[in-house]
């Protein structure tokens, strides 16, 4: 990634500190939420400290709303979604993604929905759509929530209509390396009032006085006379607030975070029309897609060629992540050892390929078509 907090950005931020203004959370925050709404399409966002808060926050929020239970999850995702499932107390049911999306296969979400499925948290993984008619038609016959991961895919779409705006709630992250970044940042997207409420309570320490709704703040008020108003704590919560200054990041990014995904939308499909077909894959769906990493998977699973590839990269100084999102299939991972199966592991064959022989190689606006076209010829050119 090159130039995702730019000069301009960093002049920003040294006139508002030049106001000698309130750092903590304050107005630059609650404009963010506004604007960043607004730009999603949806009514109430949360600012948090990192996307990996907002998963944890939505899950608290389930678990609140809905007790336990299991959450349906994608097998390639970041460690936070299913850290969040276990840390909740929900059991995780896993299953494999499809290889042009790199996304929850819908046959496999639906097949496994059962009495005790809470909810189906997709992610949304590398920029790429993972939504269908079909899945969401499912989901709503079933009367199953759709919690969904966009940490990776700000601005992708579904049928014309952001990603993030079909979910019970939508969590995103501000990283450095994705489309916008706050330096760390995350937001929690809902349109359920009750539930904007509850998630501005767990952000700050289940504290009842960041309830915007004054009649719901009223009643735990008069069921609590004894406490003082600014301190009633409706839940064991978290400190997942942001600053001022991430907010202040965040608003001056959105200005140009169209202008940027179209970029990157240019560069990744410029990245596949130069590849060679025959030797990695080239037919990802596109359609509504806003990557900010090119995907670089082998054909075959051939090893051989795979250390070649690898090799070659690093010659040529090429950064690169082996595994795609997350380091590929989170099921091989420590931190679930002793709560699946030691094999599970080996039942999801596309997420296996990607783990061995997929990567992402970093995919930014300013990258120049000659570069890309480069590295595609050197990619070519490895037997």
């Amino acid at each position: 990634m090159e130039n995702n907090i730019t000069r301009d950005d960093l002049d920003h931020v040294i006139e508002f500190l030049k106001e000698e203004p309130i750092l903590t959370q304050s107005k630059n925050v609650v404009a963010f939420e506004e604007e960043w709404s607004d730009w999603l399409g949806v009514k109430y966002s949360v600012f948090v400290n990192s996307g990996s808060s907002a998963n944890l926050i939505s899950m608290s929020v389930l678990k609140h709303l809905y007790g336990g239970g299991e959450i349906i999850l994608p097998t390639l995702t970041w460690v936070s979604d299913i850290a969040s499932v276990l840390q909740c107390g929900f059991t995780p049911v896993f299953v494999d993604i499809k290889p042009d999306t790199l996304s929850m296969d819908e046959d496999q979400v639906l097949s496994k929905i059962g009495p005790e499925t809470r909810a189906v948290f997709l992610t949304h993984a590398q920029g790429f759509n993972g939504l269908s008619d079909k899945l969401l038609k499912g989901l709503v016959e079933k009367k199953v929530p759709l919690i969904e991961d966009v940490c990776e895919s700000h601005g992708a779409t579904f049928n014309g209509q952001r990603l993030g705006s079909y979910g019970l709630m939508s969590n995103f992250s501000y990283y450095f390396a994705h489309h916008m970044s706050t330096i760390e940042g995350g937001m929690v997207c809902t349109n359920d009032e009750n539930i904007y409420q509850i998630c501005r309570m767990f952000r700050s320490h289940g504290m009842v006085r960041e309830i915007k709704n004054e009649s719901t703040k009223q009643k735990y008020i008069d069921e609590n006379p004894e406490l003082n108003p600014q301190f009633i704590f409706a839940f064991p919560a978290f400190n997942m607030r942001n600053n001022e200054i991430g907010a202040v990041l965040g608003r001056h990014q959105l200005k140009r975070l169209d202008a940027n995904n179209a970029k990157r939308q240019r560069n990744f499909k410029y990245f596949l029309e130069h590849l060679d077909s025959q030797k990695y894959q080239t037919d990802f769906l596109l359609e509504g897609s806003c990557n900010y990493a090119l995907n670089l998977v082998l054909q075959k699973a051939d090893s051989g060629f795979c250390e070649r590839v690898m090799q070659t990269l690093q010659d040529h100084k090429v950064e690169f992540r082996r595994g795609s999102a997350g380091g590929g299939n989170q099921l091989r991972q420590p931190y679930l050892k002793g709560i699946i199966a030691d094999d599970e592991h080996k039942k999801y064959p596309v997420v296996e390929h990607i783990h061995f022989y997929g990567f992402y190689i970093g995919n930014y606006p300013d990258l120049e078509e000659s570069k890309i076209k480069q590295l595609c010829d050197i990619l070519n050119s490895v037997d």
